[in-house]
């Protein structure tokens, strides 16, 4: 398994508007075994994304999708930055199914 968390800051009072762009269209991604969007309590401009994938390769393939590639377009204007990305290898957990 492949797995990301990472940090992304919105512009000033977008979190909400990036936050939606981000949770559309991620139903339909092949091998993502998990897709979460958080609001961070500590700073109203910031959201946590933590993916689950069957595989890197997977990963690297959904950013090519029609539906990935307009949510990056929409929301790309909306990012202010990002300030903490980690790799990491899903081990497992509650709602993760292990595959392989």
């Amino acid at each position: 398994m492949y797995g990301l968390i990472g940090r992304m800051i919105a512009t000033p009072g977008k979190r909400d508007e990036l936050a939606s762009i981000l949770l559309e269209g991620t139903a339909a991604m092949p091998g993502c075994l998990s897709y979460i969007i958080a609001a961070d309590p500590t700073n109203p401009d910031a959201l946590w994304i933590t993916e689950a994938w069957d595989s890197k390769d997977s990963h690297a393939a959904s950013l090519k999708l029609p539906s990935v590639q307009a949510a990056i377009a929409r929301g790309r204007p909306l990012i202010a930055g990002f300030d903490s990305r980690s790799e990491t290898t899903p081990l497992g957990g509650h709602g993760l199914v292990r595959v392989g």
